[in-house]
């Protein structure tokens, strides 16, 4: 079973990106250690679980067809901040390379759901000083250790809900199609942004267009 929570939709057009047949779109995988970031990576590359990694970060590209057409995934599986940092760390480079986050804390682990609340948060202020469109999903690995679970579903879809973010609780180990969904999912908000934003820099050209041809009419 697969929990899933969206975004709330910002507008109805599901626009193509022009006439192109392959799309890339960055992926870049965060938080703590030992919640399952490179299992839920490997298993969308593979469809294959493995649950031991060394710590090794690594950028993949992936191609998948997503609606008939080529998409090249970048995902960038990053490993926890070391040497001090704040566990809720992401650093320029990685925030000016993604188009979307996907955030990953272990039902078992508060801690670790404690270092995605401090990411979302850095993530959101980052958006503001960039000028970013990048979407995020939250994701709760481990749904197959119910036993064990420190964080409730609830507390994982208000947090997603508070920052207007995608939720999914999976588990990395027993199933492929919940991991699939994730990646596919953020994929879908990134371009439902992209065409946003492109319809509303086109828009604002319209406006400068128009008001350069009423500002001549006036001096006329």
């Amino acid at each position: 079973m697969v929990v899933q929570v969206k975004p709330r939709i910002r507008y109805s057009s599901k626009t193509m990106e022009g006439n192109q047949q392959k799309v890339e779109a960055n992926i870049l995988l965060l938080g703590a250690e030992n919640v399952g970031k490179s299992a839920l990576t490997v298993r969308f590359l593979t469809r294959r679980f493995i649950g031991e990694y060394g710590d090794i970060e690594s950028i993949y590209s992936h191609t998948d067809k997503i609606d008939g057409r080529d998409i090249c995934f970048n995902i960038w599986d990053s490993l926890c901040p070391q040497n001090g940092e704040e566990s809720g760390y992401i650093s320029d480079r990685q925030l000016q390379w993604a188009d979307g986050y996907i955030l990953v804390y272990s039902i078992c682990d508060r801690a670790s759901f404690n270092v995605v609340r401090q990411q979302v948060q850095c993530i959101r202020q980052a958006k503001q000083k960039l000028s970013s469109t990048a979407q995020i999903i939250i994701v709760g690995n481990k749904r197959d250790l119910q036993h064990r679970r420190t964080v409730s579903s609830e507390e994982g879809r208000l947090l997603a809900l508070s920052a207007d973010c995608g939720f999914f609780e999976v588990s990395a180990a027993e199933t492929y199609h919940g991991v699939l969904m994730v990646f596919h999912e953020l994929f879908e908000l990134i371009r439902e942004a992209r065409a946003l934003k492109k319809g509303t820099a086109g828009f604002k050209g319209i406006v400068r267009s128009m008001s350069a041809v009423f500002g001549r009419k006036r001096t006329e």
